[in-house]
């Protein structure tokens, strides 16, 4: 393991992609043994320009420190935070009804209104002040949708899968591109932390090295790890939807964002994750493979859009 200090094992994915039989073998076992174990992964050679990370960190920059008012007329709230701004202090884990000290912005698919197949696809919206902001977001969008693809690739692998079975689930899928901005704390937060702490909602989470330190993962003996990627690396996560999916064989690990020290409360923190969606219509129900006599059905059956819907209530962004 390449992060024995972090305790999350790190592969290489130009092996799967690029890589011989051999190597590909052992992507696939490497990848479907943290997923298994961990939930959590560090990816290297993903195929994510940084230069390209770099140019989009600038623009969310850029609009996060735009006057309130200004950052106020792109958050609309029949968007249910999938599109655009969504202010500090609205999104709460599931289990909270204190908000998260942060705001962010978020892109979905561009796709003509006649290619959007439900009402979960809105249309993004586009900075007027920030000429490049949608344009260098689609661009990082569509490069985390590629990776993605790649690594579901080879999770259908070692879940015994046809190679392409998520393919025709995931393009033009439901997926957010969200850049995430956790303010300077001025004062004492109390009990409200930068991210309570939560599973994600989707197939796989894809993340860039955040600007500060602060994500935490919750092992199995109950202790909180720090994570942070190495330069030119991702963390890659097991979200809900494929946890539900396997059955419970891939773990969606639970995981939080913690507050700087206090010596540190005046420097802000931006992260930007890719959360990998299905369409709506995919069914969540549990693979014949993974429901065993030592694993009986975890789940009754659910498409992903129905389960979307049930989520989004419970963390504060749809009206039931």
């Amino acid at each position: 393991m390449e992060n024995a200090k972090m305790n999350i094992p790190s592969v290489d994915l130009s092996k799967f992609v690029n890589g011989s039989s051999a190597e590909k073998n052992e992507c696939v076992a490497e990848l479907g043994k943290a997923f298994n174990e961990v939930g959590f992964v560090t990816v290297k050679n993903h195929g994510i320009s940084e230069e390209l990370v770099q140019r989009f960190y600038d623009q969310v920059n850029a609009f996060f420190d735009m006057d309130q008012e200004l950052k106020d007329q792109y958050e609309k709230k029949e968007l249910n935070g999938q599109r655009g701004y969504t202010s500090f202090g609205k999104e709460h884990a599931k289990h909270s009804n204190v908000g998260d000290l942060k705001e962010f912005w978020q892109f979905g698919q561009e796709l003509t209104p006649e290619e959007r197949p439900d009402e979960a696809y809105r249309e993004n919206l586009d900075v007027a002040e920030l000429p490049d902001f949608k344009k260098t977001g689609l661009e990082l969008f569509s490069a985390f949708e590629n990776s993605g693809r790649n690594l579901l690739k080879a999770i259908a692998l070692y879940l015994k899968l046809d190679e392409n079975y998520f393919e025709a689930h995931v393009i033009k899928g439901n997926s957010i591109l969200r850049a995430i901005h956790y303010p300077p704390i001025t004062s004492d937060p109390k009990t409200a932390i930068r991210a309570e702490q939560h599973e994600d909602i989707n197939l796989i989470t894809l993340l860039v090295g955040a600007s500060a330190e602060g994500l935490q993962l919750l092992t199995k003996k109950g202790e909180w790890l720090p994570i942070m990627a190495p330069q030119g690396s991702i963390v890659v996560n097991v979200g809900d939807m494929l946890q539900r999916l396997t059955n419970n064989v891939l773990k969606s690990t639970t995981h939080r964002v913690v507050n700087p020290p206090r010596e540190k409360w005046h420097l802000p923190r931006l992260s930007i994750p890719f959360f990998l969606h299905p369409k709506s219509d995919m069914p969540l129900n549990c693979l014949e493979d993974c429901v065993t006599e030592e694993n009986p059905k975890q789940y009754e059956d659910i498409t992903a859009g129905e389960y979307l819907d049930q989520r989004l209530i419970e963390i504060g962004l749809k009206k039931a």
